[in-house]
């Protein structure tokens, strides 16, 4: 049993961690209920886009033609990352000024199999365009990423101060208890605590892969930093490479070496997660739990020999393993729908929690633990 200080000290950190967060975590939860059915939402608004599909038989078009494709539309541009880890059905082609990525950049979706430029519309819409970025950075970069970090760390620690409070809280209640015939206040505490109880797994599951999420350029940076350098190192000193080889030669090296898994993107010689020298190939699984979940094959980019390969640290895999989880992008339509239920839920918390602040402040400004606890 929490004596009344731990309760008032349990109080605090439970009222102002949800304060200080209460707004931002309202504006992730609207944000991301479209962003959970982003692949739907963009097939209603483009009415689907016309791609050729595995069922047609034919064979997957040369990742050279791709290129050509791709580069015809934006001869002045330099191909920075080719692929697709989200099974869409076609190519991303992403290109900038410099293959470092200065300057504006331009995507190019190009068919999997005719090798083809497809219409625009196959690339995000502006709307979940305007609603991914307002959700991942607000439009601020990493400083963004970070502030919604800290933000999601507030969540956890408001979650675990509930969960203490809880307990003392319900002693005199049955569990999930709504006192109907109450005031409204009570009843609305009696709500709050019921749909903060149990969705508590599911709110602590998506604020934590969440915060991991906002850490990404954080933990890529490391791994560049640890086991991209140590995979390079024999190629200190030499000149970068301006002419890459064939690209369909590197990434068949690569499924060669990895013939159970697929193509998931290709990062260039000299951008961001690759080096100077090479192609990155970075497979994937072909199961839907491990099709998020890379392995980088380097191809040296002259002689389009394999030159090393090693599966991702565990810091790595946390990252891929957070982002689908942390969308509901696993299981398929029922996990998203469920998802979106619990989302729902937790916006009416959040207000909710909002709301009895409010309203304590308006009718009770001075009130004490030992009043709080004597109306439980």
């Amino acid at each position: 049993m929490l004596s009344t200080g731990a309760l008032r000290k349990w109080s605090f950190v439970h009222k102002w961690t949800s304060l200080i967060s209460t707004i931002f975590l309202l504006m992730l939860c609207l944000t991301g209920l479209p962003l959970i059915f982003e692949h739907e939402i963009e097939h209603f608004l483009t009415d689907g886009v016309q791609h050729t599909s595995a069922e047609a038989g034919l064979p997957l078009a040369n990742m050279d033609q791709v290129i050509a494709a791709a580069k015809a539309e934006a001869p002045d541009k330099s191909v920075m990352f080719v692929g697709d880890i989200t099974d869409d059905g076609f190519w991303y082609v992403n290109m900038a000024d410099t293959v470092a990525g200065g300057g504006p950049r331009k995507t190019v979706t190009v068919d999997y199999y005719t090798g083809q430029v497809l219409d625009p519309s196959a690339q995000r819409s502006p709307f979940m365009a305007f609603m991914l970025r307002l959700h991942t950075d607000l439009f601020l970069g990493l400083p963004g990423k970070l502030f919604l970090g800290l933000m999601a760390f507030l969540l956890l620690a408001a979650i675990v101060s509930g969960v203490v409070l809880y307990a003392p809280f319900m002693r005199r209640l049955r569990f999930g208890e709504v006192r109907r015939d109450r005031a409204t206040r009570l009843k609305w505490l009696d709500l709050h605590n019921l749909l903060g109880i149990v969705t508590l797994v599911w709110i602590g599951t998506v604020g934590a892969t969440g915060m991991i999420t906002t850490w990404a350029d954080l933990i890529v940076g490391a791994w560049r930093a640890d086991q991209m350098a140590e995979m390079v190192a024999p190629y200190a000193g030499q000149p970068p490479v301006t002419q890459p080889g064939s690209l369909e030669q590197a990434v068949q090296a690569a499924q060669q070496l990895e013939p159970n898994m697929q193509l998931g993107f290709v990062a260039y010689p000299g951008s961001g997660l690759s080096s100077p020298h090479h192609y990155a190939v970075f497979m994937r699984g072909t199961e839907p739990l491990t099709s998020r979940l890379l392995k980088p094959v380097l191809v040296d980019a002259r002689t389009l020999q394999v030159t090393d390969n090693r599966p991702l640290p565990w810091y790595m895999t946390g990252l891929l393993i957070s982002e689908p989880l942390h969308f509901g992008d696993y299981g398929g339509l029922p996990m998203k729908v469920l998802w979106a239920v619990l989302d729902i839920i937790t916006i009416i918390l959040l207000g909710s929690g909002l709301y009895l602040w409010l309203a304590r402040r308006r009718k009770a400004p001075g009130r004490t633990i030992e009043a709080w606890e004597a109306s439980a």
